[in-house]
């Protein structure tokens, strides 16, 4: 059974950098598009940025603005995402999510699996 474990969320400062990372097990990770999500409170989930199986491409969302930087480790099972310069209305829980055959997909209907979310919380 895939689980997709975040990590590094928490409470920080508007424009500082800060590191997301996802940890994969109990499948193949590199047969995974990988993507990552958010949801701020009252809103829709949105994609921010996701990237191929073997990192060879990335695809990030028009309308997120960052930037941001998604990359992943085949040998360590890891995705991360940075965010360069935190803004307020970054504060969302941020999702990792794993894919099997599927394009660099911004859909999140196409993804099968999820972690359960890290918090962030942008404050000025």
């Amino acid at each position: 059974q895939v689980q997709l474990v975040e990590s590094g969320g928490g409470l920080a400062l508007a424009g500082s950098p800060l590191t997301l990372s996802c940890t994969f097990s109990g499948g193949t990770f590199d047969r995974n598009v990988m993507g990552w999500f958010r949801q701020a409170p009252g809103k829709e989930r949105e994609f921010i940025a996701s990237i191929s199986e073997f990192g060879t491409n990335t695809k990030y969302s028009y309308s997120v603005k960052g930037p941001f930087t998604i990359s992943r480790d085949n040998t360590k099972n890891t995705v991360t995402l940075q965010i360069h310069s935190l803004k307020r209305e970054d504060t969302a829980v941020y999702y990792c999510a794993a894919g099997r055959w599927i394009p660099l997909s911004a859909t999140s209907s196409q993804y099968e699996y999820w972690g359960q979310g890290t918090q962030v919380t942008v404050s000025s």
